[in-house]
């Protein structure tokens, strides 16, 4: 037996919905945004996270899933979904047509990394992307977005976090000030932290090794660096989600694990799926379609696993519907009867009835006890007798009740009880 690969999981039958639901949820939410889907490839030429997503990150560094193909190029899956997205909005020459331009996807993502509660080597991510907006107010939407999605699924506990890390012309003196801090304490920090010294030094605040937090707990903040336009956009920021009502809390530690960020990073975070708490995140990103080559656009946007949400959602008890049962079951007592079911199975699929037949040449008792599991509302008996009579029977089995109804009206009639 070839088992599955570590870190993946199947989606069984009974457990579908539950993915239904969030990604119908998400579909929703969007549209009530204005946003488009987009569907970029799986796979992605390496170069491409290597510019986009950056050289020191963990991602790139030590979680891609990176191969030649037969041609000998470098290929890589893909690990997040900006990047992708940032590609085919350069080289489809999207910037030419009305902005802002507002996508979502829904995609699988992969990363070799130690599993983890909702955290699989492949997983898969709702993400949104606004590209154009370089206002406070296009951040605010795209936030406001992720809590209305949040709350679409009935998800409650979960705390906004905000900082801003910000732009390219500030970020330089709060790095030297970042690295004048963090350089008496070198010897004492992990390896990650040491190479990202003097390459991205504001990453090493994103470390999760405990001897590095505590280090990172006296370091110097983001925000007391900004330039004037950054600060006005992080103060208009707040003030927007002040004004509806949006409760969050300011994190300067909050840098995200991404090269591209600039300006607003955020989280959605939660204490009931383990130390790993981000069920959400985003920020702005004003320079990444220009550094892969694209215009100056400005682009704001969030990831978040459905995995890491489903997770959640559980943890916290939260219920989520069913999708809609089966309602009729017909029952073939026979050669003939089962002939004319199949025939009937079909007219009812086609007027919008769900419907389903027997397929193991049950006997009538078995096919009763099938259509119960299955949760079948009506099941429709048909056998020599009742193609005979030009009468079907049709039991109720939410109330055990009988009646029979005539051939020619069967579909009508059961059309008129279920839809």
């Amino acid at each position: 037996m070839v088992n599955i690969p570590k870190g993946t999981k199947d989606v069984l039958p009974a457990e579908s919905y539950k993915w239904h639901f969030v990604e119908k949820t998400a579909r929703e939410v969007a549209a009530l945004y204005n946003l488009k889907e987009i569907r970029t490839p799986v796979f992605e030429h390496t170069e491409l996270f290597l510019r986009g997503v950056g050289d020191t990150t963990d991602i790139v560094n030590k979680e891609m899933y990176t191969f030649l193909d037969k041609g000998g190029r470098s290929i890589s899956l893909k690990p997040e979904g900006t990047a992708g997205v940032v590609r085919s909005f350069i080289e489809n020459g999207l910037s030419s047509g009305v902005l802002p331009l507002k996508m979502y996807y829904i995609t699988p993502v992969f990363r070799y990394e130690r599993p983890q509660a909702g955290r699989l080597r492949e997983h898969h991510q709702f993400g949104v992307e606004i590209f154009g907006g370089k206002d406070a107010e296009t951040d605010a939407e795209v936030i406001l977005l992720a809590r209305d999605y949040i709350a679409a699924l009935g998800v409650e506990g979960v705390e906004l976090n905000l900082n801003s890390i910000g732009c390219k012309h500030c970020r330089p003196k709060f790095n030297e000030a970042l690295k004048e801090y963090l350089r008496p304490h070198l010897g004492e920090m992990c390896e990650t932290c040491r190479s990202r010294f003097d390459k991205n030094p504001l990453r090493i605040l994103d470390c999760k090794e405990e001897k590095c937090s505590k280090i990172n707990e006296n370091a110097p903040k983001t925000v007391d660096f900004l330039c004037d336009e950054c600060r006005e956009h992080f103060e208009k920021l707040k003030s927007i989600l002040d004004a509806c009502g949006v409760k969050y809390k300011l994190n300067p530690k909050l840098v995200r694990g991404l090269d591209y960020y600039s300006k607003t990073v955020f989280e959605f975070v939660s204490t009931n799926i383990g130390s790993q708490g981000t069920v959400l995140g985003g920020g702005r990103y004003d320079t990444l379609i220009e550094n892969l080559g694209g215009p100056s656009v400005p682009a704001v946007g969030f990831g978040s696993g459905i995995e890491r949400m489903l997770l959640l959602m559980e943890n916290t008890k939260k219920e989520i519907p069913q999708e809609l049962p089966l309602q009729v079951y017909i029952a073939g007592m026979d050669e003939a009867g089962r002939k004319a079911a199949f025939s009937l199975a079909q007219k009812l699929r086609k007027e919008g009835v769900r419907t389903e037949i027997d397929h193991m040449a049950r006997s009538v008792k078995a096919q009763f006890k099938y259509a119960g599991k299955v949760g079948a509302k009506y099941v429709v008996v048909i056998g020599s007798n009742e193609l005979e009579s030009g009468e079907y029977t049709v039991k109720n089995m939410l109330d055990s009740s009988s009646e029979t109804v005539a051939k020619d009206k069967i579909s009508e009639y059961l059309k008129e009880k279920t839809v």
